[in-house]
């Protein structure tokens, strides 16, 4: 559950205020003009940033001031974060621990992450060895393997190819499904938006414009769908 309660934030001249609630297991999309809060909307739910006014409640205690470690959250950014001197393993590994001094089964766990993504040959491989499609995988991993109720991802998958974006929505349609995960998505395609989440927020100029159904939003029968372009 995320309760984002009377919540302000000012970027250089931009007010911004976020005032809304997410079931557990939900699955929302974020949507909007560059520039118009979304990324800090992740930011201020994760604790990488800090809100003036008003509390963030995430399964059900607050964590307003809680520094983002401490938070039952993984996010997954646009670029992925591996490290490239670190193998697939390692890299999947440091989500269950940074000094990768891991227990047998805590190595198990990997094992089965990277089967999970379709990793499994490519474990002891380097980065630099990987497709686009399987670095995202193994970042997600990485965030997946953490085992956190919430899961925040800003725009992970636009550089990619239209076939390896909707395999990568795919998978994530299955692994949220089947661990319960409440996801929330910042993206810029409505099409994928439509694929993976229910319920969609546009953000414009800071505020929520818009918080409803994304086959609605798709329509284009409302102010918010002109922010995204969206005509009926």
């Amino acid at each position: 559950m995320i309760k984002l309660t009377k919540l302000d934030y000012q970027y250089d001249n931009l007010n911004m205020y976020f005032d809304f609630a997410a079931e557990a297991g939900e699955r929302i999309a974020v949507m909007g003009p560059s520039g118009a809060g979304k990324s800090t909307l992740l930011s201020l739910i994760s604790g990488f940033q800090f809100a003036q006014n008003g509390t963030i409640q995430l399964n059900g205690y607050d964590h307003s001031a809680t520094p983002p470690a401490k938070r039952p959250v993984s996010m997954l950014f646009q670029e992925n974060n591996l490290f490239a001197h670190l193998t697939v393993r390692q890299n999947i590994g440091l989500g269950l621990y940074p000094s990768l001094r891991l227990k047998k089964d805590q190595m198990q766990q990997i094992e089965e992450m990277a089967e999970q993504v379709s990793l499994s040959p490519h474990l002891d491989r380097l980065p630099a060895q990987l497709s686009g499609g399987q670095r995202q995988r193994a970042a997600l991993a990485r965030c997946l393997i953490r085992n956190q109720p919430i899961l925040l991802l800003d725009e992970p998958f636009s550089a990619l190819d239209p076939a390896l974006r909707n395999e990568m929505l795919s998978l994530l349609d299955e692994i949220c499904s089947a661990k319960e995960i409440t996801l929330i998505m910042v993206s810029h395609n409505i099409e994928d938006a439509l694929k993976i989440a229910p319920r969609t927020l546009v953000i414009s100029e800071g505020k929520i414009a818009y918080d409803g159904s994304t086959t609605q939003l798709l329509q284009g029968n409302n102010p918010a769908s002109k922010l995204l372009g969206v005509t009926p």
